[in-house]
């Protein structure tokens, strides 16, 4: 059982960390937003202690330490490990969700750049699909197309947030656009990080992030039918909370460095009415056959990994490899 007090403080560090996702929960029925709010608390503040930190790679190894003693039943004395620690036993929450997360922090502490879309959507994959995954086990949801439909939604939610974030990002020496991309433009990364400004070939790269995104929040909604009725306004309110930041992007252009795509309160409320409706629409359409569509390579893992179509390990070889890595980095940094 969920301590109250461990509840409330989940609620806050997600009313103060993550205002979208707060917003599109009130929607949730109880009995999925209390589970959700600690597995974002959880997932917000792991995120934050590596991004903000002055030692990613301690931090990285540190929320491998946590995960270990979350599945042994004994988390650390802190609220949103406890709460997590319940939801992983009440859940059966499959240890290679989160284990996805922390191999996707791993990438961002080893200061991973990608090349091209395809590698985009694998760091997309690990530290928000996973999430899209976990939520549909919240919901007791395992059918593989459901699931790959989630893992949809939150690659088109990671990739707004590229694109909402470029100028952010660069000012802190993190760049997720595909370099490729932008070298096809003329653009060379590494000059556009020592001085970050409006570019022909950043808004062309961004224009393109958030088109796929756009595709992927289409089929994404596809999957909204197969969920249980009181998830789908929540769902809903998430799909076009993100959507409507990606079109705030593109309204201004493309540009994101000078400023940083900003959402009103007003238009929350308005995409909150909308995902009412919306959601009560799913109930007299029949269910679209996008919903079968196939997960993209990207996310298969997680699909397996949810839906149980694949022996759970204790972790993948491509994550222990990472965490090698990273451990021997903090021992020479150390020595």
């Amino acid at each position: 059982m969920m301590r109250p007090d461990d509840m409330e403080a989940c609620r806050a560090a997600i009313r103060t960390g993550s205002l979208s996702f707060h917003a599109a929960s009130r929607l949730l029925p109880a009995r999925v937003r209390d589970p959700a709010l600690a597995l974002y608390a959880f997932c917000r503040l792991a995120d934050d202690a590596v991004d903000d930190g002055t030692d990613k790679t301690a931090a990285v190894l540190r929320l491998r330490d946590r995960l270990d003693r979350l599945y042994q039943g004994r988390p650390i004395d802190a609220a949103p490990d406890r709460a997590f620690a319940c939801v992983v036993e009440t859940f059966e929450m499959p240890r290679a969700l989160p284990d996805a997360l922390l191999e996707g922090m791993a990438w961002d502490a080893a200061g991973r750049r990608y090349e091209d879309l395809s590698g985009v959507l694998a760091y997309s994959a690990r530290v928000a699909a996973a999430v899209g995954a976990m939520m549909c086990v919240l919901m007791r949801v395992r059918e593989a197309d459901a699931l790959a439909r989630a893992c949809d939604l939150g690659l088109a939610m990671q990739l707004t947030n590229i694109a909402r974030d470029v100028g952010e990002d660069a000012r802190a020496g993190r760049l997720y656009l595909p370099t490729g991309w932008l070298i096809e433009a003329g653009q060379d990364p590494e000059t556009f990080l020592a001085a970050p400004k409006p570019a022909p070939a950043i808004r062309m790269a961004t224009e393109r992030i958030l088109a796929c995104a756009d595709r992927l929040y289409v089929r994404a909604e596809a999957g909204v039918p197969a969920l249980p009725f009181g998830c789908r306004p929540g769902i809903l309110a998430a799909r076009t909370i993100y959507a409507g930041i990606g079109g705030v992007v593109a309204r201004n252009g493309h540009d994101n460095i000078a400023w940083r795509a900003r959402t009103s309160r007003a238009q929350k409320l308005g995409w909150l009415a909308l995902a009412m409706i919306r959601a009560i629409a799913t109930v007299l359409m029949p269910r679209p056959a996008t919903l079968h569509a196939p997960p993209e390579p990207e996310v298969a893992f997680l699909v397996q990994a949810a839906a149980r179509l694949a022996p759970q390990k204790a972790r993948s070889e491509a994550l222990l490899a990472v965490l090698a890595q990273l451990e021997a980095r903090d021992r020479g940094l150390k020595a």
